[in-house]
């Protein structure tokens, strides 16, 4: 199983390029009113199809199984290489991740990559974005998948678990609660914790 995923994409449109707005006409108790909506543009599907077709490949020929949940966070690493020196490559990200959001092979959505540019060179013969993806260690507010481990393992001695415990389940999804603290060991403690009686 590979833990890192790399892909090199095209230079994709920008946040500014990648949807326009379109006018139309619609009736409204028989009256005309005018409407915007956003559509995409015809490059901004281009590219869709380009990179989605990349992203398959890489996945495949790479070995990528690490299977999309709601929760996995991933580092995305990227170096760009501009064809000329008046970009902002943080107007770049909005299509990419998209892109690979559409394939639904990495994650489920976007809302849970961490971007970040590296570099930024310029190459007019060969503009490209190169990409490193992976999982970061962590798990919601669990500083590693150890620690995740540790606290759920004490979460089955407890009465909440069986009934679904929703402090574990927003702890897993990274949600700061008042009820778990880290102790003078920082070790994570749950103030709720009951433990079920032996019988």
């Amino acid at each position: 199983m590979s833990r890192m995923l790399k892909l090199t994409s095209p230079i994709p449109e920008s946040v500014n390029h990648y949807v326009k707005p379109r006018g139309f006409i619609k009736y409204v108790d028989g009256r005309p009113k005018a409407m915007v909506t956003m559509y995409e543009t015809a490059d901004a599907k281009k590219y869709k199809r380009i990179f989605s077709r990349i992203v398959k490949r890489a996945v495949k020929e790479q070995e990528w199984d690490l299977e999309p949940n709601k929760t996995q966070h991933f580092y995305v690493d990227c170096v760009f290489y501009f064809d000329r020196i008046d970009k902002d490559a943080n107007n770049y990200f909005k299509l990419l991740l998209d892109t690979i959001t559409d394939t639904q092979l990495i994650w489920i959505d976007d809302n849970v990559t961490l971007e970040k540019v590296n570099r930024i060179y310029y190459d007019s013969n060969n503009p490209r974005i190169e990409v490193e993806i992976r999982p970061v260690e962590y798990v919601g507010i669990f500083d590693t998948h150890k620690e995740l481990e540790n606290f759920e393992n004490n979460c089955k001695t407890c009465k909440r678990y069986k009934r679904n415990c929703s402090i574990l389940k927003k702890a897993i999804e990274g949600r700061i609660q008042e009820e778990i603290v880290r102790d003078s060991n920082n070790e994570l403690k749950c103030s709720k914790f009951n433990k079920i009686k032996e019988k």
